[in-house]
Protein backbone atom coordinates (compact mmCIF):
# COMPACT_ATOMS: atom_id res chain seq x y z
CA UNK A 1 0.00 0.00 0.00
CA UNK A 2 1.42 3.58 -0.82
CA UNK A 3 1.00 5.33 2.70
CA UNK A 4 0.18 9.38 2.42
CA UNK A 5 -0.85 10.44 5.74
CA UNK A 6 -1.53 13.69 4.78
CA UNK A 7 -3.95 13.41 1.38
CA UNK A 8 -4.95 9.32 2.38
CA UNK A 9 -7.37 10.07 -1.07
CA UNK A 10 -4.04 9.20 -3.00
CA UNK A 11 -3.54 5.57 -1.37
CA UNK A 12 -4.05 2.57 -3.17
CA UNK A 13 -3.83 -0.36 -1.53
CA UNK A 14 -2.05 -2.63 -4.11
CA UNK A 15 -3.65 -7.26 -4.28
CA UNK A 16 -1.28 -9.21 -2.35
CA UNK A 17 -0.24 -11.53 -4.99
CA UNK A 18 2.96 -13.96 -4.72
CA UNK A 19 6.38 -12.69 -6.33
CA UNK A 20 8.08 -14.60 -9.32
CA UNK A 21 11.34 -13.41 -10.88
CA UNK A 22 11.62 -12.36 -14.73
CA UNK A 23 15.26 -12.63 -14.50
CA UNK A 24 16.64 -10.10 -12.13
CA UNK A 25 13.44 -8.00 -12.05
CA UNK A 26 10.72 -9.35 -9.42
CA UNK A 27 7.22 -8.88 -10.16
CA UNK A 28 4.17 -9.36 -7.40
CA UNK A 29 4.98 -9.44 -3.67
CA UNK A 30 4.53 -5.95 -3.44
CA UNK A 31 7.41 -5.22 -6.28
CA UNK A 32 7.58 -2.07 -7.71
CA UNK A 33 5.33 -2.93 -11.19
CA UNK A 34 7.64 -3.05 -14.16
CA UNK A 35 7.08 -1.85 -17.59
CA UNK A 36 7.27 -4.16 -20.63
CA UNK A 37 7.00 -3.43 -24.64
CA UNK A 38 7.82 -6.09 -27.30
CA UNK A 39 10.42 -5.57 -30.37
CA UNK A 40 8.48 -4.71 -33.92
CA UNK A 41 11.87 -6.10 -35.75
CA UNK A 42 12.40 -9.60 -37.27
CA UNK A 43 13.57 -11.60 -34.57
CA UNK A 44 16.71 -12.75 -36.96
CA UNK A 45 18.00 -9.48 -37.05
CA UNK A 46 20.20 -9.97 -34.21
CA UNK A 47 21.73 -5.76 -34.62
CA UNK A 48 17.71 -4.42 -35.25
CA UNK A 49 16.47 -6.09 -32.83
CA UNK A 50 18.90 -5.49 -29.88
CA UNK A 51 19.04 -2.04 -31.06
CA UNK A 52 15.12 -1.73 -30.20
CA UNK A 53 16.06 -3.41 -27.10
CA UNK A 54 18.56 -0.99 -25.83
CA UNK A 55 16.35 1.95 -26.98
CA UNK A 56 13.33 0.80 -24.63
CA UNK A 57 15.93 -0.08 -21.95
CA UNK A 58 16.97 3.45 -22.13
CA UNK A 59 13.44 5.07 -21.95
CA UNK A 60 12.95 2.71 -18.95
CA UNK A 61 11.64 -0.68 -19.71
CA UNK A 62 12.04 -2.94 -16.89
CA UNK A 63 11.45 -5.97 -19.27
CA UNK A 64 11.21 -6.82 -23.31
CA UNK A 65 9.18 -9.41 -24.69
CA UNK A 66 10.43 -10.63 -28.38
CA UNK A 67 8.72 -12.93 -30.71
CA UNK A 68 9.95 -16.40 -31.98
CA UNK A 69 7.88 -17.41 -34.49
CA UNK A 70 10.36 -20.25 -36.28
CA UNK A 71 13.66 -22.05 -35.75
CA UNK A 72 15.59 -19.21 -36.75
CA UNK A 73 14.33 -16.96 -34.50
CA UNK A 74 15.13 -19.25 -31.85
CA UNK A 75 18.84 -19.47 -33.35
CA UNK A 76 18.73 -15.55 -33.01
CA UNK A 77 17.27 -15.25 -29.49
CA UNK A 78 20.34 -16.91 -28.41
CA UNK A 79 22.54 -13.66 -29.46
CA UNK A 80 20.15 -11.22 -28.52
CA UNK A 81 19.72 -12.52 -24.73
CA UNK A 82 23.45 -12.22 -24.70
CA UNK A 83 23.41 -8.65 -25.78
CA UNK A 84 20.15 -7.66 -23.97
CA UNK A 85 20.46 -5.17 -21.08
CA UNK A 86 16.63 -6.31 -20.07
CA UNK A 87 15.60 -9.62 -19.09
CA UNK A 88 13.73 -10.95 -22.32
CA UNK A 89 10.50 -12.98 -22.43
CA UNK A 90 9.83 -15.04 -25.50
CA UNK A 91 6.61 -14.87 -27.09
CA UNK A 92 5.54 -18.35 -28.36
CA UNK A 93 2.57 -18.88 -30.46
CA UNK A 94 1.01 -22.31 -32.04
CA UNK A 95 4.33 -24.13 -32.04
CA UNK A 96 5.63 -25.50 -28.83
CA UNK A 97 9.29 -26.38 -29.70
CA UNK A 98 9.75 -22.68 -30.13
CA UNK A 99 8.93 -22.48 -26.29
CA UNK A 100 11.76 -25.53 -25.59
CA UNK A 101 14.17 -23.62 -27.64
CA UNK A 102 13.48 -19.86 -26.48
CA UNK A 103 14.14 -21.61 -22.62
CA UNK A 104 17.42 -23.32 -23.90
CA UNK A 105 18.70 -19.83 -25.84
CA UNK A 106 18.51 -17.96 -22.20
CA UNK A 107 14.93 -16.52 -22.24
CA UNK A 108 14.02 -15.73 -18.86
CA UNK A 109 10.17 -15.83 -19.13
CA UNK A 110 8.25 -18.05 -21.97
CA UNK A 111 4.92 -16.35 -22.55
CA UNK A 112 2.41 -19.19 -23.95
CA UNK A 113 -1.71 -18.76 -25.23
CA UNK A 114 -3.70 -21.45 -23.84
CA UNK A 115 -5.85 -21.23 -27.13
CA UNK A 116 -3.31 -22.12 -29.03
CA UNK A 117 -0.06 -23.54 -27.81
CA UNK A 118 -1.41 -27.24 -28.10
CA UNK A 119 -2.36 -29.96 -26.06
CA UNK A 120 -1.64 -30.58 -21.54
CA UNK A 121 1.34 -33.22 -23.14
CA UNK A 122 2.69 -30.24 -25.25
CA UNK A 123 2.20 -27.57 -22.79
CA UNK A 124 3.81 -29.56 -19.89
CA UNK A 125 7.09 -29.83 -22.19
CA UNK A 126 7.15 -26.64 -22.31
CA UNK A 127 6.72 -26.13 -18.62
CA UNK A 128 10.10 -28.74 -18.18
CA UNK A 129 11.96 -26.28 -20.06
CA UNK A 130 11.51 -23.76 -18.04
CA UNK A 131 11.93 -25.82 -15.20
CA UNK A 132 15.25 -26.43 -16.49
CA UNK A 133 16.44 -23.63 -17.95
CA UNK A 134 15.40 -21.38 -14.53
CA UNK A 135 11.97 -19.61 -17.21
CA UNK A 136 9.36 -18.20 -15.50
CA UNK A 137 6.16 -18.49 -17.82
CA UNK A 138 3.66 -16.14 -18.48
CA UNK A 139 -0.32 -17.80 -19.50
CA UNK A 140 -1.30 -14.98 -21.67
CA UNK A 141 -5.05 -15.30 -22.56
CA UNK A 142 -6.51 -13.70 -25.17
CA UNK A 143 -10.08 -13.14 -25.88
CA UNK A 144 -9.32 -13.53 -29.66
CA UNK A 145 -7.70 -16.80 -29.21
CA UNK A 146 -9.51 -18.45 -26.63
CA UNK A 147 -10.24 -22.16 -26.38
CA UNK A 148 -12.98 -24.43 -28.86
CA UNK A 149 -14.78 -25.76 -25.98
CA UNK A 150 -14.89 -22.15 -24.12
CA UNK A 151 -16.63 -20.72 -27.34
CA UNK A 152 -19.03 -23.38 -27.49
CA UNK A 153 -19.74 -23.13 -23.65
CA UNK A 154 -19.97 -19.34 -23.79
CA UNK A 155 -20.80 -18.33 -27.27
CA UNK A 156 -18.99 -15.91 -27.61
CA UNK A 157 -15.47 -14.04 -26.06
CA UNK A 158 -16.46 -12.99 -22.31
CA UNK A 159 -14.85 -12.84 -19.12
CA UNK A 160 -16.06 -16.25 -17.44
CA UNK A 161 -14.53 -17.50 -20.55
CA UNK A 162 -11.18 -16.32 -20.29
CA UNK A 163 -11.32 -16.22 -16.75
CA UNK A 164 -12.11 -19.95 -16.91
CA UNK A 165 -9.28 -20.71 -19.37
CA UNK A 166 -6.11 -19.04 -17.10
CA UNK A 167 -7.47 -21.23 -14.24
CA UNK A 168 -7.58 -24.10 -16.53
CA UNK A 169 -3.89 -23.80 -17.50
CA UNK A 170 -2.64 -22.45 -13.74
CA UNK A 171 -4.06 -26.04 -13.48
CA UNK A 172 -2.01 -27.53 -15.46
CA UNK A 173 1.23 -25.69 -14.25
CA UNK A 174 0.40 -26.37 -10.57
CA UNK A 175 -0.33 -30.33 -11.54
CA UNK A 176 3.36 -30.38 -12.94
CA UNK A 177 4.75 -28.41 -9.65
CA UNK A 178 5.49 -25.44 -11.30
CA UNK A 179 4.49 -21.72 -9.64
CA UNK A 180 6.71 -19.54 -11.15
CA UNK A 181 3.95 -17.89 -13.40
CA UNK A 182 2.01 -14.68 -13.79
CA UNK A 183 -0.97 -14.27 -15.64
CA UNK A 184 -2.68 -12.06 -17.88
CA UNK A 185 -6.45 -11.91 -19.64
CA UNK A 186 -6.16 -9.25 -22.53
CA UNK A 187 -8.99 -7.61 -24.86
CA UNK A 188 -8.92 -4.94 -27.33
CA UNK A 189 -12.82 -4.76 -25.59
CA UNK A 190 -11.97 -2.11 -22.47
CA UNK A 191 -15.04 -3.81 -20.65
CA UNK A 192 -13.98 -6.89 -21.02
CA UNK A 193 -10.68 -6.78 -19.87
CA UNK A 194 -11.36 -4.85 -16.97
CA UNK A 195 -13.77 -7.41 -15.68
CA UNK A 196 -11.66 -9.98 -16.77
CA UNK A 197 -8.88 -9.15 -14.68
CA UNK A 198 -11.19 -8.05 -11.46
CA UNK A 199 -12.75 -11.70 -11.78
CA UNK A 200 -8.93 -13.00 -11.98
CA UNK A 201 -7.83 -11.11 -9.18
CA UNK A 202 -10.09 -12.92 -7.01
CA UNK A 203 -9.55 -15.80 -8.27
CA UNK A 204 -5.61 -16.25 -7.94
CA UNK A 205 -3.22 -15.06 -6.15
CA UNK A 206 -0.53 -15.23 -9.39
CA UNK A 207 0.90 -12.23 -10.07
CA UNK A 208 -1.10 -10.71 -12.83
CA UNK A 209 0.05 -8.69 -15.72
CA UNK A 210 -2.25 -5.84 -17.05
CA UNK A 211 -2.82 -5.11 -21.20
CA UNK A 212 -5.58 -3.94 -23.37
CA UNK A 213 -4.31 -5.83 -26.59
CA UNK A 214 -4.73 -4.10 -29.82
CA UNK A 215 -5.69 -0.75 -28.04
CA UNK A 216 -4.98 1.29 -31.23
CA UNK A 217 -1.92 4.03 -32.62
CA UNK A 218 -0.49 6.13 -30.07
CA UNK A 219 -3.22 8.46 -29.52
CA UNK A 220 -6.50 6.31 -29.20
CA UNK A 221 -4.49 3.54 -28.12
CA UNK A 222 -3.22 4.85 -25.28
CA UNK A 223 -6.50 6.54 -24.06
CA UNK A 224 -8.08 3.38 -24.25
CA UNK A 225 -4.88 1.82 -21.99
CA UNK A 226 -4.94 4.44 -19.65
CA UNK A 227 -8.98 4.16 -19.35
CA UNK A 228 -8.82 0.00 -18.84
CA UNK A 229 -5.45 -0.28 -17.28
CA UNK A 230 -6.07 2.79 -15.26
CA UNK A 231 -8.70 1.88 -13.38
CA UNK A 232 -7.62 -1.82 -12.33
CA UNK A 233 -4.34 -0.40 -11.19
CA UNK A 234 -6.19 2.17 -9.24
CA UNK A 235 -7.94 -0.89 -7.28
CA UNK A 236 -4.38 -2.24 -6.73
CA UNK A 237 -4.84 -4.67 -9.74
CA UNK A 238 -1.64 -5.41 -11.17
CA UNK A 239 1.92 -6.29 -10.91
CA UNK A 240 3.38 -5.69 -14.69
CA UNK A 241 2.24 -3.74 -17.33
CA UNK A 242 2.24 -3.21 -21.49
CA UNK A 243 0.43 -0.56 -23.43
CA UNK A 244 0.05 -2.04 -26.73
CA UNK A 245 0.22 0.91 -29.34
CA UNK A 246 0.86 0.31 -33.06
CA UNK A 247 3.68 2.71 -32.28
CA UNK A 248 7.29 3.03 -31.36
CA UNK A 249 8.13 0.51 -28.53
CA UNK A 250 9.62 3.69 -27.00
CA UNK A 251 6.17 4.91 -26.95
CA UNK A 252 5.24 2.37 -25.14
CA UNK A 253 7.19 2.58 -22.41
CA UNK A 254 6.62 6.29 -22.36
CA UNK A 255 3.26 5.67 -21.95
CA UNK A 256 3.19 3.37 -19.56
CA UNK A 257 4.95 5.30 -16.83
CA UNK A 258 2.79 8.25 -17.10
CA UNK A 259 -0.38 6.08 -16.59
CA UNK A 260 2.24 4.51 -12.99
CA UNK A 261 3.17 8.10 -12.41
CA UNK A 262 -0.31 9.48 -12.56
CA UNK A 263 -1.19 7.10 -9.93
CA UNK A 264 2.48 7.68 -7.88
CA UNK A 265 2.63 4.18 -8.22
CA UNK A 266 6.08 4.70 -10.28
CA UNK A 267 8.18 7.58 -10.62
CA UNK A 268 10.63 8.05 -13.05
CA UNK A 269 11.72 11.29 -14.76
CA UNK A 270 10.46 15.11 -14.63
CA UNK A 271 6.98 15.00 -14.02
CA UNK A 272 5.60 18.59 -16.58
CA UNK A 273 2.55 20.25 -15.06
CA UNK A 274 1.44 22.44 -17.65
CA UNK A 275 -1.59 24.40 -18.44
CA UNK A 276 -3.69 24.10 -22.01
CA UNK A 277 -2.42 28.08 -22.80
CA UNK A 278 -5.17 30.80 -23.58
CA UNK A 279 -4.85 34.34 -24.19
CA UNK A 280 -3.48 34.87 -20.87
CA UNK A 281 -0.18 33.38 -21.21
CA UNK A 282 2.84 35.05 -20.94
CA UNK A 283 4.91 33.03 -23.47
CA UNK A 284 3.86 30.05 -25.97
CA UNK A 285 3.09 27.87 -23.35
CA UNK A 286 2.68 24.47 -25.76
CA UNK A 287 6.12 25.09 -27.75
CA UNK A 288 7.62 25.36 -24.60
CA UNK A 289 6.89 22.32 -22.73
CA UNK A 290 6.94 20.38 -26.51
CA UNK A 291 10.78 21.81 -26.36
CA UNK A 292 11.08 20.84 -22.64
CA UNK A 293 10.11 16.81 -22.78
CA UNK A 294 12.76 16.71 -25.37
CA UNK A 295 15.49 18.32 -23.64
CA UNK A 296 14.88 16.66 -20.28
CA UNK A 297 14.27 13.26 -21.27
CA UNK A 298 17.66 12.30 -20.27
CA UNK A 299 17.01 13.08 -16.56
CA UNK A 300 15.82 9.79 -14.94
CA UNK A 301 15.23 11.13 -11.53
CA UNK A 302 11.91 11.57 -10.24
CA UNK A 303 10.88 15.67 -9.91
CA UNK A 304 8.48 17.64 -10.91
CA UNK A 305 8.58 21.03 -12.86
CA UNK A 306 5.46 23.55 -13.51
CA UNK A 307 4.98 25.66 -16.79
CA UNK A 308 2.22 27.96 -16.08
CA UNK A 309 0.97 30.47 -18.89
CA UNK A 310 0.11 33.06 -16.06
CA UNK A 311 -0.22 34.47 -12.54
CA UNK A 312 -3.88 32.77 -11.95
CA UNK A 313 -2.33 28.96 -10.88
CA UNK A 314 0.61 29.36 -11.61
CA UNK A 315 2.10 30.43 -8.48
CA UNK A 316 0.15 27.81 -6.47
CA UNK A 317 1.14 25.14 -9.02
CA UNK A 318 4.63 26.41 -8.58
CA UNK A 319 4.41 26.02 -4.55
CA UNK A 320 3.98 22.03 -5.39
CA UNK A 321 6.21 21.18 -7.74
CA UNK A 322 11.13 21.22 -7.51
CA UNK A 323 11.57 23.71 -10.28
CA UNK A 324 8.48 26.25 -12.03
CA UNK A 325 8.01 28.99 -14.21
CA UNK A 326 5.27 31.38 -14.51
CA UNK A 327 4.18 33.56 -17.26
CA UNK A 328 4.26 37.34 -16.44
CA UNK A 329 4.12 40.77 -18.37
CA UNK A 330 7.07 42.74 -20.60
CA UNK A 331 8.45 39.34 -21.83
CA UNK A 332 9.49 38.02 -18.43
CA UNK A 333 8.25 35.14 -16.19
CA UNK A 334 9.06 34.40 -12.21
CA UNK A 335 11.25 31.35 -11.51
CA UNK A 336 10.15 29.56 -8.55
CA UNK A 337 13.15 26.72 -7.19
CA UNK A 338 11.65 24.03 -3.86
CA UNK A 339 8.09 25.71 -3.81
CA UNK A 340 9.32 29.47 -3.69
CA UNK A 341 10.04 32.42 -5.55
CA UNK A 342 13.47 32.84 -6.57
CA UNK A 343 13.97 35.12 -9.92
CA UNK A 344 12.92 36.89 -13.09
CA UNK A 345 14.00 35.67 -16.43
CA UNK A 346 13.36 36.86 -19.67
CA UNK A 347 11.37 34.42 -21.80
CA UNK A 348 13.99 34.24 -24.21
CA UNK A 349 16.47 32.40 -21.63
CA UNK A 350 13.76 30.42 -20.16
CA UNK A 351 13.81 27.03 -22.01
CA UNK A 352 18.21 26.78 -21.23
CA UNK A 353 17.92 28.16 -17.96
CA UNK A 354 14.85 25.89 -16.98
CA UNK A 355 17.09 23.09 -18.10
CA UNK A 356 19.80 23.99 -16.15
CA UNK A 357 17.93 24.39 -13.27
CA UNK A 358 16.09 20.82 -13.78
CA UNK A 359 19.45 19.69 -13.79
CA UNK A 360 20.96 20.85 -10.40
CA UNK A 361 17.90 20.01 -9.15
CA UNK A 362 18.41 16.29 -9.85
CA UNK A 363 21.78 16.22 -8.94
CA UNK A 364 20.92 17.31 -5.50
CA UNK A 365 18.12 14.81 -5.15
CA UNK A 366 20.54 11.91 -6.15
CA UNK A 367 23.22 13.48 -3.69
CA UNK A 368 20.31 13.09 -0.99
CA UNK A 369 19.61 10.08 -2.15
CA UNK A 370 23.39 8.67 -1.93
CA UNK A 371 23.59 10.10 1.76
CA UNK A 372 20.71 8.21 2.80
CA UNK A 373 22.05 4.76 1.78
CA UNK A 374 25.29 5.59 3.30
CA UNK A 375 23.69 6.77 6.61
CA UNK A 376 21.74 3.44 6.46
CA UNK A 377 24.82 1.16 5.70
Amino acid sequence: MSLNPIRPWRNIERRQSRQIHVGNVPVGGGAPISVQTMTNTATTDVAGTVAQIQAAADAGADIVRVSVPDEASSKALKDIVAESPVPIVADIHFHYKRGIEAAEAGAACLRINPGNIGSPDRVRDVIAAARDHGCSIRIGVNAGSLERHLLEKYGEPCPDAMVESGLEHIRILQDNDFHEFKISVKASDVFMAAAAYQQLAEATDAPIHLGITEAGGLISGTVKSAIGMGNLLWAGIGDTIRVSLSADPVEEVKMGFEILKSLGLRHRGVNIISCPSCARQGFDVIKTVEALEQRLEHIKTPMSLSIIGCVVNGPGEALMTDVGFTGGGAGSGMVYLAGKQSHKLSNEQMIEHIVEQVEKRAAEIEAGAATEVAATE
